[in-house]
């Protein structure tokens, strides 16, 4: 097996094939994002690197991929009842959208704390937002108790195989886009979007290594791999607010033990050096979680020199007044 500790017993809960019905159901609704290259990060890594701007899908990130995939699966009359979830911020305006696309109201249980232009742009697309205290109350429990109150499907952020399948629509693009790859690096928060590209790689360039990347205060998914046994980190303190989950999920750990490769953890410096560089080297606005896969390609923890290289850039959804305010090292120079 490419890279846990443990074997994965039994049928895992998403195939390619689903991934590839999930792109027909895309195919016009979301935006085919462009796979950019940029000479100064070849001769930084000596690699041919190829960054899928996801930041630059609807809603300003890959959530919309599965989001809209799960929601157009559900059944019209469901559909109709309304949909719930939980999130930070990405997930919540996906389901948010896809919701209005779809006729089906939609319900976002969000923490205070969650970025101002994720609350707004959540609300803008005509969700109800719930908010909750994230050191005093679980986010699931609040979303699960409103649904089985009103009636609503929940649409988890990632332990769902619709919005997995989903998410692995944005690898299967890349590879159609630029060919066979030998390493791909891919962010990780609760596992939905690395297991979903890991699920289309091992499909359309086997040889291809996948390299997962998450921040190091919220390392639970890195000591997951390694030990073979799900991990949790509680309220993990990291600037990267979309990879703040628990754990990886049922569904998605034994995806990225059977499909990925290595799994490491960056530091909220190496982040904000990711930024900086995409920022003013690339023109491209991707917020702290989207720039994970770019650091873990800059810190070098993997020999790519010469080798082909996908590098996900996952979402650009950063309130940029109160970024600067918090890191004023990140901000223009005069």
């Amino acid at each position: 097996m490419p890279g846990g500790a443990a074997a994965v017993p039994g049928p895992l809960a998403v195939d390619f094939d689903q991934v590839r019905a999930a792109a027909g159901r895309l195919r016009g609704v979301a935006h085919l994002t462009p796979a950019l290259v940029s000479s100064q990060a070849n001769r930084r890594t000596g690699a041919t690197a190829f960054f899928k701007a996801e930041n630059l899908q609807r809603v300003g990130a890959f959530k919309f991929r599965g989001a809209y995939n799960a929601l157009s699966l559900l059944d019209p009359a469901r559909r109709s009842r309304g949909v719930i979830t939980y999130s930070s911020g990405n997930h919540a305006q996906a389901v948010a959208l896809a919701g209005q696309l779809l006729g089906s109201p939609a319900t976002i249980v969000m923490p205070t704390d969650a970025p101002a232009v994720k609350l707004a742009a959540t609300r803008g697309y005509g969700a109800r937002v719930v908010l909750y205290d994230r050191l005093r109350e679980d986010r699931e429990t609040v979303a699960t108790a409103l649904a089985r109150r009103d009636g609503l499907t929940l649409i988890p952020p990632f332990d769902h195989a619709d919005v997995v399948a989903g998410q692995g629509t944005c690898a299967l693009e890349l590879f159609e886009q630029v060919g066979p790859l030998d390493f791909l690096f891919v962010c990780v928060g609760g596992g939905g979007l690395l297991s979903g590209c890991a699920v289309a790689a091992a499909a359309l360039s086997p040889g291809c290594r996948v390299i997962g990347v998450e921040p190091a205060a919220g390392d639970d998914a890195v000591r997951s791999f390694h030990s073979g046994t799900l991990q949790h980190c509680e309220n993990p303190a990291t600037i990267a607010d979309g990879a703040r989950t628990h754990s990886l999920g049922r569904i998605t750990f034994p995806l990225v033990l059977r499909y990925v490769h290595e799994l490491f953890s960056v530091t909220d410096e190496e982040l904000l050096l990711a930024m900086q560089f995409l920022w003013e080297r690339m023109k491209l606005v991707v917020e702290p979680t989207g720039a994970l896969a770019t650091a873990g390609l800059f810190q070098a923890r993997v020999d790519v020199a010469g080798a082909r290289v996908g590098v996900i850039l996952s979402g650009g959804n950063v309130d940029v007044t109160d970024f600067f305010a918090r890191f004023p090292r990140a901000g223009p120079q005069g």
